[in-house]
């Protein structure tokens, strides 16, 4: 399945905010996110480690655990049913959703599966949780298939986790992530802890699949490599907001964020081999943010106005988004971003 940009989307977040609340104060992770997902597309989230982009794929799960907590927003999926907004969903109801609505392949697998039950005995468990009145045998048959679509032999049902190789793990959580084929598959840095052939293989494995059961994809990772090779949009967050949303070609010929420009000249280059450029500075802490925009203490950019004001998010004609004051200027290319309405859940439970 190939993404379809002018159908109605997949998925949409609006105004999504996670606070954890500790010891030190009040901690606001993920600040007022809002995207869209098309149906069939692949959207890569990138960013240095601690700006959010795990906790966002744990609150899209409604897998947030105290101290944190969804204050406000909405996710809504757009289902056979009709659209779903997972944020209003009742616990029990939320727990049917996972695995058929929205699935997460986690980042270790190492730790992901239970080491003293076989991988098919975990892949029963979680049909049963879904579709009791489906047969034993009907469920070992669809657990063999999603085995099979993964590029793993259907033997690997009797094997226990030791007995696998960390890449054929990886393939059992991608293979267990679209076994009831949800709407929507988050994998969180899904090859992290693979060697570079292996993480090839799993990224065509998962694209394979996504593309077989007709699922959307978010993609959350550091490699800016892998995301201009098999995502069609990349999404960059810094400290907790989305800075730049853009189709990846645009991104990397023309990137609008100085964030997103410092990500892309960090990476090596065949014509200028042994020379490194890193991010000056370090991300800034969550519990003491900069004022204004958070990015401008490291912006060899940075205007006064930086200092004082949170940059307002801004559409390009092309249907780029980008929160800069670089770009506050309205022309012809350049037009407010529609707000979005926020829908309060602060008395919703968390996970």
């Amino acid at each position: 399945m190939t993404m379809n940009q002018n159908a109605a989307p997949t998925l949409r977040v609006s105004n999504l905010r996670v606070t954890y609340y500790t010891d030190a104060g009040r901690v606001t992770a993920v600040n007022e996110v809002s995207f869209a997902l098309a149906p069939g597309e692949r959207l890569g989230l990138v960013g240095e480690s601690g700006c959010g982009k795990s906790t966002l794929a744990l609150a899209l799960m409604r897998m947030i655990k105290p101290p944190g907590r969804i204050e406000s927003g909405s996710a809504i999926v757009r289902t056979d049913k009709g659209e779903v907004d997972l944020f209003a969903l009742d616990e029990e109801d939320m727990r049917r959703a996972r695995l058929s609505v929205i699935s997460y392949i986690p980042q270790g697998a190492m730790n992901a599966l239970n080491p003293v039950l076989r991988v098919g005995q975990q892949m029963i468990d979680a049909l049963q949780a879904h579709v009791p009145e489906m047969s034993y045998q009907a469920m070992r048959e669809r657990a063999e298939q999603a085995l099979e679509s993964v590029e793993l032999k259907r033997s690997v049902f009797n094997l226990y986790p030791h007995e696998l190789s960390g890449g054929m793990k990886q393939r059992v959580c991608i293979a267990i992530g679209i076994l009831l084929s949800p709407r929507v598959i988050i994998a969180d840095e899904p090859t992290s802890a693979l060697d570079v052939v292996v993480q090839r293989q799993v990224m065509e494995t998962i694209c394979k699949v996504q593309a077989q059961i007709g699922a959307s994809l978010i993609l959350i990772g550091h490699d800016m490599g892998l995301m201009a090779q098999v995502m069609h949009r990349v999404a960059v967050m810094y400290a907790g907001r989305l800075v730049e949303v853009s189709p990846v070609r645009a991104l990397f010929t023309r990137p609008l964020h100085p964030y997103t420009q410092a990500l892309i000249q960090s990476l090596p280059r065949l014509d200028n081999r042994g020379v490194f450029r890193g991010l000056p500075g370090l991300a800034p802490s969550l519990l003491r943010l900069p004022s204004g925009c958070a990015f401008h203490p490291r912006c060899a950019q940075a205007m006064a106005v930086c200092a004082q004001v949170v940059p307002k998010p801004i559409t390009t004609a092309d249907g780029r988004f980008v929160a800069c004051h670089l770009h506050d200027s309205v022309d012809s290319d350049l037009t407010p971003a529609p707000v979005l309405q926020e829908q309060s859940h602060a008395n919703a439970p968390a996970a």
